[in-house]
């Protein structure tokens, strides 16, 4: 009986603690969001990017040019400012799931300060913890425009030149695609390698922000081509390939940057400048330019 309790109780003190790992995860993962989202949305407030700093119990961005303070206070999980206009207590602005929730249903994917996601396809959510992004469809299996838009992080037009030059590079770790089949025993599935293969690219960005360095991107998502390929399939007939729409692709990956001394020294498929708009692509070894 002695051993049975001391095994409850050792089983309860890890529930315990994975619970309290969990909730200390979200709440750090909903704060990057959150502030993320702020300095987007109110620049004026939030003049710069800013790390977020720990110290117990307080997950906050200091912001030296107005010597303004904004975090959350993981006792509590309330949103505080101080500073500025707001003076030298800490005010009480809401609540943080309150705050995300609005961030959800203002219908803004935004909150990420190193990606431009204004153009990701809806349904795809975002967390950040350090320099690390998550990706999801949470399971469901989101419209894709066409086939070449898999980019789940473009980087932002910048206003400056960061000169700083980053290459990025995406690995499909695992794929799978459903109502698209052979009907030929054995016979591989040819979109899904070509889909596979769009995917793992590397591109090179010049100019780019200091917060794309070293930046991970994890993704775990779905979509839906069916209407992309039904308009690929248009074009011509294939012997052997069988459709049942929806065409879904399910697929997980990692998109990893890591600075270069220059762009076009790499092997990159294509280039483009975050600060002018230019791009190039890589023709058998020579980067040639594209006319916007």
């Amino acid at each position: 009986m002695k051993q049975i309790k001391q095994l409850i109780l050792s089983t309860c003190t890890l529930a315990l603690l994975i619970n309290a790992h969990l909730a200390f995860s979200d709440i750090a993962n909903d704060t990057e969001t959150l502030l993320n989202w702020a300095e987007k949305t109110y620049p004026e407030l939030f003049p710069s990017h800013q790390a977020t700093q720990n110290i117990e119990p307080w997950l906050f961005r200091h912001y030296p040019e107005s010597d303004f303070y904004a975090g959350v206070n993981q006792n509590d999980s309330g949103v505080y400012v101080l500073g500025g206009i707001w003076g030298n207590n800490p005010t009480l602005i809401d609540n943080l799931p309150n705050l995300i929730g609005q961030i959800a249903n203002s219908g803004g994917n935004g909150n990420i300060a190193a990606c431009d996601t204004t153009n990701v396809p809806a349904g795809i959510t975002y967390s950040q913890s350090g320099n690390v992004i998550s990706a999801t469809s949470n399971g469901q299996c989101v419209l894709l425009p066409d086939l070449t838009n898999t980019n789940i992080c473009q980087v932002p037009q910048q206003t400056t030149a960061s000169g700083i030059s980053l290459l990025s590079s995406n690995t499909v770790t695992s794929s799978r695609m459903e109502g698209l089949t052979t009907s030929v025993p054995g016979l591989p599935n040819p979109f899904q390698a070509i889909v596979d293969a769009t995917a793992n690219v590397k591109h090179c960005t010049i100019n780019a922000p200091t917060e794309a360095v070293s930046l991970v991107v994890n993704s775990d998502l779905c979509f839906d081509i069916t209407s992309p390929l039904s308009a690929l399939l248009a074009d011509f007939t294939l012997e052997g390939i069988v459709v049942t729409p929806p065409v879904n692709y399910f697929f997980t990956g990692t998109y990893a940057s890591q600075a270069v001394a220059d762009c076009f020294a790499t092997d990159a498929t294509t280039i483009s400048d975050a600060f002018t708009g230019e791009i190039w692509t890589n023709q058998n070894g020579s980067f040639v330019k594209i006319d916007n």
